[in-house]
Parts: C-alpha cells; structure tokens; sequence
C-alpha cells in the first residue's frame, strides 16, 4: 500500500496510551455489524448501517470512512455485492484475530522495548466498503475485516497478516509525518513511498524477527542488480513529474514498486518497493554507530537523499 493508503486523518489527542501487557483489538464495531448483519439477512440497509454502525462508531470507524467506508450507502452497496464474503468474515476470520491476542502482545512489547518513549497506538477491527485492508493515524490503528479476510485463504495466512499489520502497520502510527516526507526525499513520491514502507518493513522484521514477506525478499535478493537498475531509473522518471496516472511513464514507473499488492508487473512480487526501501535502510542502518538513533531516524523519517546514498546497493 502507499502511504496514502496507509494514513487517515490525524486521531485527537484523547486516545489514551497503550499497555502492550493489556493490549486487545477492539471489536465491538465489528461485534454491532454483526447484529445488523444477522438481523436483516444479511442484506442491511443504508438506514440500518448508519444508525447501528457509523453513528454509534469507534474512534476506529472515524478514522476508516474518509475513502473507504465513504458513507452507509456506499457501504450497503458494498455488502450486498459480497455478502458471502462479509459472511466469511464474520464466522470464519473474526474468531481468529480473537486468538491473536498473545501475538499481538509479543509485538507490542517488543516495540515497547525498542521504542520505550512512544506510546503504541489502540487497535480498532472494523468492517469497510471491501477496499481497504487497513490505515493508520496517531494513536490509532484501523483493520478492515473483510478485506484481510479475503486475502487470507487459510487460518495460517490470516494469522501471518495479522503479525504483520500488528508489526508493519503500528510503525506507520508511529512514523512522525510521512506525508511531509515527500519535501525530505526532494519531491519524488517514489523514493518518498519505498524509504516509509521500507522503514515500516525494517522495524517490523526487527521486532518479530522475521521477514514480512519471505518470499518477496528471496525474490529480490536473487534480482536485486536487475532491480536496482530499474530502481534508478524510475526514481528518474518520476522526479518532478507532474501526471503520476498509470499509463504514463512516471505513473508506470511509480506503481512498479508500490500500490501493486495483487496485481504486480510481470514476473515482479507485489510491492517491490517495500523490500527495495528495507535494504536502502539496512545498508544505512548497517554504518550508524547508534542503533537507537537510526532507529528513531526511521521515524522522522528526515533527509532521505541522505539515507539513499548511504544505502544505494553496490554490487
């Protein structure tokens, strides 16, 4: 996802702190969709969702109908094309992320004992429109049911999604001003995207001690001259470009990397750019003397030319 996707609205400061030792995700949203969704057959209607739903909402459901939920119509329409889907979400996925709790916990402390002076975001589980798997603001972390459910086929991959937005995603709630990192990385929204998801992909696999997607980083590790190669020359392509739409050069060499997920290039993984943005900031990390300090770095996410020419490949 590119960082638009991935950031909502700011939360208000009210949204109090959380323990990692009581961390739960939160789903009394999904727990009242339900309601409505068994109570009308699973056909609700705008009105239904509106007054049982969006209006008694969470800070979750706040943050998640900017471009998402959109509004209850929007939402209706969205149910009834999949209602088999949103069923699936409700008896067979809902269950599971309830069993995560310890794993959850496991990442949120070891976040806490990276990061001690940051405060881990509350984590909302809420059912959307089936176009968004997730987003984050700060203090708040949002899950789309459905949408996880749908790219999960087994209890296994569903749980493997889950470690990563817990990981990936509380990064980006963390991440100081990504937006404001398009003026750090000299403009270009690519570099700008793969050094944020990069960032988020690098702390997650700290702390979880495990690649967020394996088979993407073999891939790239056994490509990564043939990527690099690429890589620059999209950089190139997009630097000052004003029309990023697909089907021009700067939007196709925009979207090689990112916002791909399900639909990559030919022969690519989905999200290159990811696993592209972790290596530029291990290489980087690799010659800091204060790991602490680099870390935070991924953070602010400030002088990000700097961080490339450190961490360009060089093989």
């Amino acid at each position: 996802m590119i960082a638009a996707l991935l950031l909502a609205l700011a939360a208000p400061d009210t949204v109090p702190p959380v323990d990692p030792l009581t961390a739960t995700v939160e789903t009394s949203d999904v727990d009242r969709f339900a309601a409505i969704f068994d109570a009308a057959s699973g056909v609700p209607t705008a009105a239904d969702l509106q007054r049982g739903y969006l209006d008694p909402g969470s800070e979750g459901v706040r943050v998640f109908t900017p471009d998402r939920i959109e509004s209850a119509a929007h939402l209706a329409k969205a149910v009834a094309a999949d209602r088999a889907g949103y069923e699936r979400a409700l008896r067979v996925c809902l269950p599971i992320v309830r069993e995560t709790q310890g794993e959850l916990r496991a990442t949120y402390l070891a976040l806490h004992g990276l990061l001690p002076d940051q405060s881990l975001p509350r984590i909302f589980l809420v059912i959307g429109a089936g176009n968004s798997g997730g987003t984050a603001a700060p203090g708040v972390q949002v899950l789309g049911l459905e949408v996880l459910c749908r790219i999960s086929e087994t209890p296994e991959a569903l749980r493997a999604t889950l470690r990563s937005f817990y990981a990936h995603e509380t990064v980006h709630a963390l991440q100081h001003d990504p937006d404001g990192a398009l003026a750090a990385a000299n403009g270009n929204v690519l570099l700008q995207n793969v050094l944020v998801e990069g960032a988020a992909d690098f702390i997650a696999t700290l702390v979880t001690g495990r690649q967020i997607d394996p088979e993407r980083a073999a891939w790239g590790i056994a490509n990564e001259r043939m990527l690099w190669t690429r890589f620059d020359a999209d950089l190139a392509l997009v630097q000052g470009s004003g029309d990023l739409s697909r089907g021009k050069p700067a939007g196709d060499a925009l979207y090689r990397w990112i916002g791909n997920a399900g639909d990559p290039p030919t022969g690519w993984k989905s999200e290159a750019g990811y696993w592209v943005g972790q290596r530029i900031w291990q290489r980087w990390y690799d010659r800091q003397s204060d790991k602490h300090a680099a870390i935070h770095r991924m953070l602010t996410l400030d002088r990000l030319n700097e961080i490339l020419a450190v961490g360009r490949y060089g093989g």
